[in-house]
């Protein structure tokens, strides 16, 4: 997944913390919490399931692969991008379209509209403003928060480059290096995923 559990679940508390009581209001805060971690894991393990898709699908094809000399990783860009665009699959990840953070801006407003949704819908909350200015806002404290996390995960991954050996990504050494580094970081923030 793009983003950890920890942090969906930090992001999803300090949206709540932003909105509440002046966007929306809330009889359970927790309720609001729960409803925006998992919209957000369900919406970015849409693209973790195509993935595995996709995986599956160039493994059966390894041996054509390997004897016509074509490369793995475009045959998954070339079927990845085909199953998304027939699916009509909204891209996750803002590096790949483009943009500077981890979640794409289209992904973002997604989300949004299906919070949104989800809180007209649910009897536990009332929205004190305009779905539209309630999504506008949800857009741009997630952009704000998720802003600070790709600063965190870009300098945790420079200090790991910084070591005197090359240690490569997807490594067990590489993600205990990033997890330790990536804590360090965000308490530099003042961020504390636990809390």
């Amino acid at each position: 997944m793009l983003l950890s559990r920890e942090f969906i679940a930090y992001l999803s508390r300090q949206l709540v913390a932003r909105m509440t009581p002046q966007i929306i209001e809330t009889s359970d805060p927790n309720t609001a919490i729960e409803l925006i971690s998992n919209t957000i894991q369900d919406e970015l393990q849409v693209e973790d399931r195509l993935n595995d898709e996709v995986r599956e699908l160039l493994s059966q094809y390894s041996d054509y692969m390997r004897r016509e000399g074509v490369s793995y990783q475009e045959m998954f860009r070339r079927i990845k991008n085909t199953l998304i665009s027939q699916r009509k699959v909204i891209r996750a990840s803002g590096r790949d379209t483009g943009d500077n953070m981890k979640l794409s801006r289209d992904k973002i407003n997604d989300i949004s509209h299906k919070l949104v949704a989800g809180f007209r819908k649910a009897r536990e909350f009332r929205l004190k403003k305009d779905p539209n200015d309630v999504r506008l806002e949800i857009v741009r404290s997630m952009t704000e928060l998720l802003a600070v996390e790709e600063k965190v995960d870009r300098a945790a991954r420079t200090k790991i480059r910084s070591q005197k050996k090359e240690i490569p990504e997807g490594t067990e050494e590489w993600d205990l290096l990033h997890r330790r580094y990536y804590a360090e970081e965000l308490k530099k923030f003042g961020i504390d995923l636990s809390r």
